[in-house]
């Protein structure tokens, strides 16, 4: 065979060399191979429980702290002896006509639930099964990870208010039983010494762990006694006065499981959100309770059964895995999701479990731990049975649901024995395929002067490829326009014997076959041709860059543009390379047939060159010679005749061609145009010299004294006309005053009132319009406006006094008048924008130990909501609405609109900015109309570190209450100014947190929702579609 050493070697393939057939997949099937190798299915007994062992449960996305609690519940044997006593609601069983076979068992109850998944745990084969339909029923979301403490309690409340339906005692009760003990909150009065107690009962201990180092030192700070002092007195119904009292926690009974739960998760309230703490916490395998007892003769000494752990550093994420001990047995076992381990020499060992995904530098080191004591920085629950001699329970699955289970049995051993006959067939299948493929590859390669086929690598690939059987040849994308093997595909085929071929495609079909014959001469001729032209090219191009190095004399040369020299050897190739592609898409028709075989490579070129853009940018409008000598060079007569070859229809132009006779008129003209230009620009810059910089402007806020008369201009005008006195070269002179702009389209041209024509536009005239509108004129300025442009429309202000001694009386005109359409329009559209902004300003001020903000101070607090304006507006007399040249003074604004053919406005003296000015205490944020009071709440919350339920917040006197309404509705427009006062923070961290995730769904049923806690520190659960309310 037609291998090379070094691919050989190597196991590696040539792809250009169609003769390589190393290094294409045949490695896999040469010598012994594996019986393994032949399949991808994986051996059915790996998923059969072991002997002894416990089952496992499917982690289904991020269920895993559902996981945990299921496997220490199922091994509470009292609640597990208690579920299965429950009575089944299946029709089938309460008949005594069992459950059909083709039927499958769907549980109707939580309670039948957890009877079905603990009894597969208890006796199922599989080494895990699928907690998915216990998943469903509680409506959880399986791809979002749930606070694990909060489940717990949860459905400690669902499954007790279940099992209360039930009557016998042992399983109505058992809730109760296992899980519930009794507390009570003790205060003692200072002054007489009445002591008042309220009972009430509790299903977990949460114990605080900030700042402590053991476990007994969480109980201890639990039960601590609270001085009530200050305004935090306790009334006494004795002294019937409010005196300094103390309160504390007493343990009235225990349960026989005690639930401790270690508050990992507090809320931080510089982020809003809830943090892990990674503290160490020691803990001993037998807990004295008695020390902590208000009654000292009973027996309260448990030992640890359970240690539940999250393994992160975050609060929103990470694992939960459950180290559990069997109560039968004494052995501690690790349950993590599907894998289950079996701790050496019964003693609770948790490992890796203490390693952090993501370490920190400020870790601290594991303290040193005792014999019977452990130590953990991820323990978040530990669970405690109460020390007894009596012997374990036996539990025996009921009846009907040790059926189920073998009914489940009986189907996981038919899907092992089919998966079993299955790696059967596919080892049977690939030991022919090994033999097949062995025999054919030794008689793949095509001997010499044999006949041989070519076939595409990538099948030739997927052939040898175990894992996806062949499709049939496809050769159809390496033919031709002729229908044969094009020449450039060759580097993707490989030549093969012809009887290999022929027993291909009697085995696979497909087509077309490609022979000895196959490959097409035309293509061949035609590929050798553009390769001579491109070595051709190469060779001129070396000779023309030795002829641009030799000095043109006298006028022999040939002008050339500097971009097209630079060029030109680019341009030919894409010709060669676009004549390529056209031949491979053309119709059989070779432009190489018609040539003689002595034509030379540079005629070829000039036959078929097609380019037309070489040289023409040195070409003018008029097809002359552009005058622009920077853009062109001389070459000489050598060098332009290789170009000329390449790009025969280039224009040319000798050395002694005269420029373009238009071109130098037009450039003259252009040069005396850009004098004339700068002279007209020093004229307007001298005359109109304060215009230009900007200074000594006029103001309507303050009337000039020394003129009654000002002109208005577009701003627009001013702006272009500066641009073209800074630069009169490259900008047009301005030869026009366009106060068009500034009127409203209301008419044509004329001024009659009835009409509207000639209208003052409102928005333009008060600076509120598209360009930010108006300039005003000096009269003096305005003369030499006149004199200097065109002006379409006057457009002035006039003021006149009554009295010269009183400036009170001033009245203005304006000519022509205010448009009282586009008035109202302008007025209507503010009042919309107040309601309907995006990513407004507003200002939030602290009030500080509750001072109120001055008015003085900062007055404009006092005019930030629409509702002050609208006030305002009412009580202003008729035609005093108008806010077109305010004159202010004061704070009190007043203008006065006449009925006439002018309008009349009273002075009041300086106008003040309308611009909010931050004081000390305000943050400004940036919010929109639509969103609601709580998100603001959550942006204040970063701004000022004060959590949302510790907000108080009011505008102009307004309480802001209602969390779920938008702050449009609620009056907050741009430029508000909202008090925001901070009640004092609390230190239950669960409470915050429950309000912080108030709403959020933790999926116990179709709308089951968190209501958080109450005035009694319970817990409340809305059910949703269950219409109940749960408290713990």
């Amino acid at each position: 065979p037609q291998i090379c050493g070094g691919c050989w070697f190597y196991r590696r393939n040539c792809r250009g060399n169609p003769n390589c057939l190393v290094g294409i997949g045949e490695h896999v099937w040469l010598g012994e191979i594996d019986e393994n190798s032949f399949h991808n299915i994986d051996d059915p007994n790996c998923e059969r429980r072991k002997k002894n062992a416990f089952v496992g449960l499917t982690n289904l996305g991020a269920t895993c702290y559902v996981n945990t609690f299921l496997q220490m519940w199922f091994l509470n044997l009292e609640l597990r002896q208690a579920l299965y006593l429950c009575p089944s609601t299946c029709s089938e069983y309460t008949t005594g006509e069992g459950i059909p076979k083709d039927k499958d068992y769907e549980p109707q109850t939580i309670c039948e639930h957890l009877q079905y998944l603990f009894a597969l745990l208890q006796n199922s084969k599989r080494r895990y099964i699928d907690p998915s339909g216990f998943v469903k029923a509680l409506g959880l979301d399986t791809g979002q990870q749930q606070d694990a403490q909060e489940f717990s309690k949860l459905f400690m409340s669902l499954l007790e208010d279940t099992l209360s339906k039930q009557k016998n005692p042992d399983v109505r009760n058992i809730v109760q039983k296992q899980f519930c003990g009794e507390y009570a909150y003790v205060t003692v009065c200072n002054q007489c010494g009445r002591e008042s107690k309220l009972v009430s009962k509790f299903y977990e201990l949460e114990l605080n762990i900030q700042g402590h180092k053991q476990l007994t030192d969480c109980i201890t700070e639990f039960l601590k006694e609270e001085k009530l002092e200050g305004d935090n007195r306790y009334f006494c119904e004795t002294c019937q006065s409010k005196q300094n009292a103390t309160r504390k926690i007493r343990l009235l009974s225990l349960p026989c499981t005690l639930n401790l739960q270690l508050m990992r998760f507090v809320f931080d309230r510089q982020t809003g959100h809830k943090k892990k703490l990674n503290t160490y916490i020691g803990f001993s395998e037998l807990l004295d309770m008695e020390p902590f007892m208000e009654q000292k003769n009973g027996v309260y000494v448990y030992e640890l059964s359970a240690v539940l752990i999250h393994r992160g550093v975050s609060a929103y994420s990470g694992h939960y895995i459950a180290h559990v001990k069997d109560p039968q047995t004494g052995e501690w076992y690790k349950f993590n999701d599907e894998d289950i381990e079996k701790m050496e020499g019964k003693k609770l060992q948790l490992g890796i479990e203490e390693d952090l995904a993501e370490p920190s530098k400020s870790q601290t080191r594991k303290p040193k731990c005792g014999k019977g004591t452990h130590c953990s920085r991820n323990a978040y629950m530990l669970v405690y049975r109460l020390q007894t001699r009596e012997k374990s329970l036996t539990i025996e699955v009921p009846a009907f649901l040790q059926e189920l289970v073998e009914r489940d049995n009986c189907k996981f051993e038919e899907w092992c024995n089919e998966m079993a006959e299955m790696r059967k067939q596919s080892v049977a299948r690939g030991k022919i395929k090994h033999e097949e493929v062995k025999e054919l590859y030794k008689r793949l390669p095509a001997e010499a002067g044999s006949p041989y086929d070519f076939i595409s690598l990538e099948w030739l690939q997927k052939w040898l490829d175990e894992s996806t059987p062949p499709k049939p040849i496809d050769n159809t994308a390496c033919l031709c326009s002729h229908g044969k093997l094009h020449p450039d595909k060759i580097p993707i085929m490989k030549r093969i014997s012809e009887y290999v071929a022929d027993f291909f495609y009697r085995r696979y079909g497909g087509g077309p076959r490609l022979n000895v014959k196959a490959l097409c001469k035309d293509c061949v001729v035609e590929r050798c041709r553009i390769l001579r032209l491109k070595n051709q090219l190469n060779e001129d191009y070396k000779t023309v860059t030795n002829l641009l190095k030799i000095t043109v004399k006298g006028n022999d040369g040939f002008w050339v543009g500097k971009a097209s020299l630079r060029s030109w050897r680019q341009l030919a190739l894409e010709q060669l390379n676009e004549q390529d592609e056209d031949t491979e898409h053309s119709n059989g028709k070779m432009n190489g047939n018609a040539q003689n075989k002595g034509t030379s490579a540079a005629v070829e070129t000039h036959q078929l060159s097609t380019d037309t853009s070489y040289n023409r940018h040195i070409r003018c409008s008029c097809s002359d010679l552009c005058i622009s000598e920077n853009e062109r060079r001389v070459v000489s007569k050598e060098a332009w005749e290789k170009l000329k070859q390449y790009f025969p229809k280039a224009p040319e132009f000798p050395n002694n061609k005269e420029c373009c006779s238009q071109c130098k008129i037009l450039e003259r003209e252009g040069e005396e145009n850009e004098a004339l230009h700068k002279m007209m620009a020093s004229e307007q810059k001298t005359s109109l010299q304060n215009l230009f910089h900007d200074k000594c402007r006029p103001c309507l806020g303050s009337w000039p004294q020394e003129t009654d008369e000002l002109y208005i201009v577009s701003q627009f005008f001013v702006e272009e006309w500066r641009k073209f006195v800074r630069r009169p070269t490259r900008c047009s002179p301005v030869s026009s005053v366009g106060n068009s702009a500034l009127l409203c389209p209301h008419g044509v041209s004329s001024l009659h009132m009835s009409a509207c024509a000639g209208c003052l536009h409102l928005s333009r005239a008060s600076g509120n319009g598209p360009r930010g509108s108006i300039a005003l004129i000096w009269p003096s300025e305005w003369e030499r406006i006149q004199k200097l442009f065109v002006v379409d429309h006057v457009i002035k202000i006039t003021r006149t006094q009554a009295d010269r001694a009183d400036p009170e009386s001033a009245l203005y005109t304006s000519e022509p008048q205010l448009c009282p359409e586009c008035r109202e329009g302008l007025l209507c559209q503010q009042q919309r924008d107040l309601r309907e902004y995006t990513q407004a300003t507003i200002y939030i001020h602290k009030v500080v130990d509750n001072k109120k903000v001055m008015k003085d101070a900062a007055p404009e607090l006092n005019v930030s909501s629409s509702e002050a304006e609208e006030e305002r507006e009412e009580n202003k007399p008729e035609g005093e609405q108008d806010p077109d040249f305010n004159q202010t003074n004061g704070g009190a604004k007043r203008q006065k609109i006449s009925h006439q053919s002018y309008i009349t406005y009273q002075k009041q003296g300086i106008r003040r900015s309308t611009r909010h000015r931050k004081v000390r205490g305000e943050k400004a944020l940036l919010v929109s109309a639509n969103q609601t009071l709580k998100e603001l709440k959550i942006q204040i919350m970063h701004a000022f570190s004060v959590a949302p339920f510790d907000q108080n917040l009011s505008i102009d006197g307004k309480i802001l209450s209602d969390d779920t309404a938008t702050l449009g509705s609620l009056g907050v427009i741009p430029e508000s100014v909202i008090l925001l006062k901070a009640d004092e923070p609390i230190a239950d961290y669960a409470a915050m947190d429950d309000v912080m995730q108030g709403e959020e769904d933790l999926g116990f049923g179709e709308g089951a929702v968190i209501l958080g806690r109450g005035m009694d520190g319970q817990l409340r659960l809305d059910l949703g579609r269950k219409g109940r309310k749960w408290r713990r």
